[in-house]
């Protein structure tokens, strides 16, 4: 029988996880909460911290022996939860129904107990105990696909064939898909619900996914005549330009066919140009519709590549199916162009939820007025102007309005109010684990928190955040609201002596020092990415330590890298460096701080082009969004802290062609 974990016996008597205090009771903890809530990062850990971490070492290597010893002493700690958690992991093979159920019902909807129960279900999938799955299961939005597929599996016993529907959902993706879906599959296939046409479409995705086992997989499946060998798809892999050149495909097949689309598809990420000379040849032995689908693939991977060419050769696709990401690369084709109509045709054609982003409302509202629809165009302009962001921004600019921060209207709650919510068991737990350095599972309890509060919930959340030194927290739990804003709290300025400082010392303003560092590490500052770069203005090694170099920083030691003196003073340095050396662009200068100088420097146009679409047309999902976040953030802090005020549109410029730098550690993150 399975006995219950030390420590999860004590917290079944816990079932309120806000605790009932007396206003007097809590008048009295307030000044000492509050006096307490500083970053502890240079405090000792307790002694029950260290066990608690050595307990989760213990989970880790699946040491029951050493992490049912630990348990008795983690008891009373906020983290127990983790440990009995910890514990009913370990053992779950051995669990019952009403252990997990009760501990699941102690903490509903936090992450730890979500977890277990997903762990439990899928169990219970994998015995075939579909009733006692039936007793806990029931859908949730974004639950992993391997529930979900146990989830169909328990609908289709239940309800018959029809469930089946929601499974063939989830054949098309690019991604492997777990086991729990493979019986599904099959099913769909053997009722002819799952085509050979299926087949081939999850084939093309995996390969624009880059996904070659599935693809391998999928191919090997297909029907005798179609069916494409291993052998096959390594001759391609090994030399997709010279497999295209050769062009020597099984053309009267299917499976021929989509091995010559597979090879356009290698040979055009590595090198569009190259693999276009080859395709131009042996394309019209294609059917119509497999040549759309492969002139669209060149012309998505030609766009990433900023070839000149990419928007021609995305017209020669024609009215062709397309995921997002290849509708997004076609407006970027024709804006890299400046081919206005094509910029509105792309964005036309894009799917709605795409279509009404703020980027592509932005680029649909100046096509308009540069084909002399400007009553369109400025209808457009005044809805995106109210919202704080790039596009807002450049939609007010366009307007003729300067840009202002919005009116905030903040929270001052009490002391009594900040030491209720400090009192919640699941704050605690957000807190201490922030504290151990556990940041990942700090920001799950977080979301879980502040994750249905309305407005002047979340500004109080925020405030507490700020008041114990949880920055990231603070700003994006500001974030949240819809109505009631506070921008003091979504723009923090802390450490402000240290940038005033490094921007005075570098002459860099200020308001862009705080921008990346807003950006790179929400004033974390002791955080490491997983790249390995450090502190707030996330320094990568080799940068820091030549940074240090040009500084004649001899003392210096990677292990200050975290000091917030050291870390704002080199961040302000490396920045104005590349800004110095990128003709004083802050757009090019925060791409080069994000993904390093000599991939701005190979972004730059043939041509002089407006900044915002150089901006747009950066080829890294990751690194586009930052340039447009830290330029946002920069207007914001400059009209916060009365900097040199500019518009924005001012600031980025027109981007000259490329030029020769003196070469710097690549960059940052």
């Amino acid at each position: 029988m399975f006995a219950l974990p030390l420590s999860f016996q004590a917290l079944i008597r816990i079932r309120d996880p806000m605790p009932r205090l007396s206003t007097l009771s809590v008048y009295r903890n307030a000044v000492a909460l509050l006096a307490a809530l500083v970053w502890p990062g240079a405090a000792a850990l307790a002694q029950s911290d260290a066990d608690f971490l050595a307990a989760k070492a213990a989970f880790e290597r699946a040491d029951r022996g050493r992490l049912h010893a630990l348990a008795p002493k983690l008891s009373d700690h906020v983290l127990a939860p983790y440990v009995a958690y910890w514990q009913l992991k370990l053992s779950l093979d051995e669990a019952t129904h009403d252990s997990v159920r009760a501990y699941v019902s102690i903490y509903p909807g936090a992450p730890f107990a979500e977890r277990l129960r997903g762990d439990w279900l899928k169990m219970l999938a994998k015995r075939g105990d579909w009733n006692g799955f039936a007793r806990e299961y029931s859908p949730a939005p974004g639950e992993d696909t391997e529930l979900a597929c146990y989830g169909i599996q328990y609908r289709r016993q239940r309800d018959g064939a029809s469930e089946l529907g929601a499974a063939r959902a989830l054949w098309f993706t690019g991604q492997a898909t777990p086991e729990a879906c493979e019986p599904l599959f099959a099913e769909l296939q053997s009722r002819g619900d799952l085509t050979v046409a299926d087949r081939r479409a999850r084939l093309r995705l995996a390969s624009e996914a880059g996904n070659v086992r599935l693809a391998q997989t999928i191919a090997s499946e297909l029907p005798t005549r179609d069916r494409i060998t291993e052998r096959e798809f390594r001759e391609i892999i090994r030399d997709p330009q010279r497999a295209m050149a050769k062009g020597e495909f099984a053309w009267a097949t299917a499976g021929g066919r989509e091995l010559a689309l597979f090879a356009l598809e290698r040979a055009a990420r590595a090198n569009a140009a190259t693999a276009r000379l080859a395709w131009v040849n042996w394309r019209d032995k294609l059917p119509p519709a497999d040549r759309s689908y492969g002139s669209a693939r060149l012309g998505f991977h030609a766009a990433r590549q900023l070839h000149p060419s990419a928007n021609d050769w995305y017209r020669e696709a024609g009215e062709v199916t397309l995921p997002a990401e290849a509708h997004a690369w076609r407006a970027r084709a024709a804006l890299r162009a400046t081919a206005w109509d094509d910029v509105l045709a792309a964005i036309d054609a894009m799917p709605e939820t795409l279509r009404q982003d703020a980027d592509w409302r932005y680029w649909r509202a100046r096509s308009l007025a540069a084909n002399g629809k400007l009553d369109d165009a400025k209808a457009i302009y005044v809805v995106l102007a109210s919202e704080t962001s790039f596009y807002g921004m450049l939609a007010a600019e366009a307007l003729g309005r300067p840009f202002a921060i919005p009116k905030s209207l903040p929270l001052e709650p009490s002391a009594m109010e900040l030491a209720a919510f400090g009192a919640r068991s699941d704050v605690k737990r957000a807190v201490k684990l922030a504290q151990l350095d556990l940041r990942l599972e700090s920001q799950r309890e977080w979301f879980h928190v502040v994750r249905t509060l309305p407005d002047e919930a979340l500004l109080l959340a925020a405030d507490y955040a700020r008041r114990a030194g949880l920055y990231d927290r603070s700003i994006n739990t500001a974030d949240r609201t819809i109505a009631r804003h506070d921008f003091a709290l979504r723009y923090l300025t802390p450490f402000r002596d240290e940038f005033d400082a490094a921007a005075r010392d570098h002459d860099v303003d200020i308001a862009f020092l705080y921008a990346i560092a807003r950006q790179e590490s929400r004033f974390v500052r002791d955080i490491v990415s997983s790249a390995g770069a450090s502190g707030l203005m996330q320094l990568m090694p080799a940068t820091a330590r030549w940074v240090a170099k040009q500084l004649g920083r001899s003392d210096y030691a990677p292990a200050q890298i975290a000091n917030v003196d050291i870390n704002t003073q080199f961040g302000a340095y490396y920045f104005k460096h590349w800004y110095e050396r990128l003709d004083r662009m802050p757009a090019l200068a925060a791409a080069a701080y994000n993904a390093g100088p000599g991939r701005a420097q190979a972004w730059r146009p043939l041509l002089p082009i407006e900044g915002a679409v150089w901006v747009e047309t950066i080829p890294f999902n990751e690194t586009r969004d930052y340039v447009k976040k830290v330029l946002a953030n920069s207007m914001v802090y400059a009209h916060a802290l009365s900097a040199p005020q500019q518009t924005l549109t001012a600031r980025l410029g027109v981007v000259a062609p490329r030029a020769v730098v003196t070469a710097a550690p690549a960059s940052v993150n």
